[in-house]
């Protein structure tokens, strides 16, 4: 067994128990007739190409990230702000958003967080507002295009939008999401008297030396710019594109520096957690989960009904993950009322701050910040995530309905 498998299987962690065990819950399913065996194939068939979206685009952004393409477009945005703090929130907000509308959020959650919390240290910077910045944005600005969450994806698929047409009717609540975070951002985090400092120091620029690290690096650049290119052309096939473009940073580490291509780069993990999902909780819904979600929802398409679904994704979604609480809630959206299943999109995308588990992008971000040794108060962390999910839920399903 080489090095790569045995780190990638020695000691579980509580979460990856979770994990399989709900994959193994999800095939018991299966095997006792409780989820149909067609039902179950047809919903293989359908996240099929988000497994693959989601697994290439991670391989894709830990390459690039090894490549150290965030660690020196983070540092340049330290180095422009000049030691100022407001600078430094304006762009450290443009980074984090365009990173998760781009590369998803969970890019944002796995490999944008660390950067942060690695640079603050350096440039003297609060470490909590950078990655508070990370943990709200990687939710909050995952609204605009199919790839910024898998739960676009699916909503993508369900009403038909490529991603064009899905940027042009998501960019108001989008735009209404990101202002209520920035607001709760500067309130709650980066203020002179939340934050502690007035200046930071900007730190030396990341100095590559080696032929090869520059060449990994601009390849590596230049492959998640291709696959940003690529997303307003394509429509179903994203994960072909996101697969292509993790192939060619791939093949540059083959030849340039074969030892960093590790079996850690999969997210299995990621991919059995979905998995399993698509099993479990389809089978919840035969079993009573579509009564209780029709019942919060509603399924007249008014406005007051998209208000209501936005607001039991954002709940069950802090209750147990938002992946479950869209799929449940989708499977009770009639079919024609796209606007309201929208809305309930938006509620499992900006609502899931409230609690450590509601979506896996914020379980991400708070486990590199315990890695980082920077504790995050719970208590805290909960009110104003409160605070934030009911503000930029109101005024993204109010942008919504107002666009339609």
């Amino acid at each position: 067994m080489t090095t790569g498998v045995r780190q990638a299987l020695a000691k579980p962690s509580a979460l990856t128990w979770v994990r399989i065990g709900l994959l193994a819950a999800g095939l018991l399913c299966v095997a006792t007739g409780l989820l149909p065996r067609d039902e179950a194939a047809a919903n293989m068939r359908r996240i099929a190409p988000l497994l693959l979206f989601l697994g290439s685009v991670i391989v894709l952004a830990k390459l690039a990230r090894q490549a150290l393409v965030f660690d020196v477009i983070a540092t340049r945005v330290a180095i422009f702000g000049r030691g100022n703090y407001l600078v430094l929130f304006v762009l450290c907000v443009v980074f984090a958003t365009l990173t998760t509308v781009v590369l998803n959020l969970d890019t944002t959650a796995v490999l944008l967080t660390p950067v942060f919390l690695a640079l603050a240290p350096r440039a003297r910077i609060a470490a909590l507002p950078l990655a508070m910045t990370t943990i709200w944005l990687a939710n909050t600005a995952s609204l605009l295009l199919p790839v910024s969450n898998l739960t676009n994806l699916l909503a993508a698929n369900r009403v038909a939008l490529a991603a064009p047409d899905f940027a042009a009717r998501m960019w108001a609540p989008q735009l209404a999401s990101l202002a209520a975070t920035m607001l709760f951002l500067w309130l709650c985090y980066w203020r002179r008297d939340r934050r502690g400092e007035d200046r930071y120091l900007p730190p030396p620029p990341v100095k590559l030396t080696e032929p090869r690290q520059r060449a990994l690096l601009w390849i590596s650049g230049g492959a998640c710019l291709l696959f940003i290119a690529a997303i307003p052309l394509i429509r179903d096939e994203i994960g072909y594109a996101a697969a292509g473009a993790a192939a060619v940073v791939v093949l540059a580490y083959a030849f340039l520096d074969r030892e960093k291509l590790r079996w850690q780069l999969i997210p299995w993990e990621l991919l059995i957690f979905v998995t399993g999902l698509f099993l479990v909780v389809p089978t919840l819904s035969r079993f009573g989960l579509s009564e209780v979600m029709t019942a919060l929802i509603g399924t007249d398409g008014s406005a007051l009904d998209a208000f209501r679904a936005g607001a039991a994704g954002a709940g069950l979604s802090n209750v147990v993950n938002n992946l479950p609480a869209y799929t449940a809630g989708e499977a009770v959206v009639p079919a024609a009322n796209h606007d309201q299943l929208l809305a309930l999109l938006i509620g499992t995308n900006v609502g899931p701050i409230v609690t450590p588990w509601a979506s896996l992008a914020t379980l991400l971000c708070l486990e590199s910040c315990r890695h980082h040794g920077l504790r995050v108060s719970m208590g805290r962390f909960m009110r104003t995530g409160l605070g934030l999910a009911v503000v930029a839920l109101a005024a993204s399903i109010a942008a919504l309905w107002s666009t339609r």
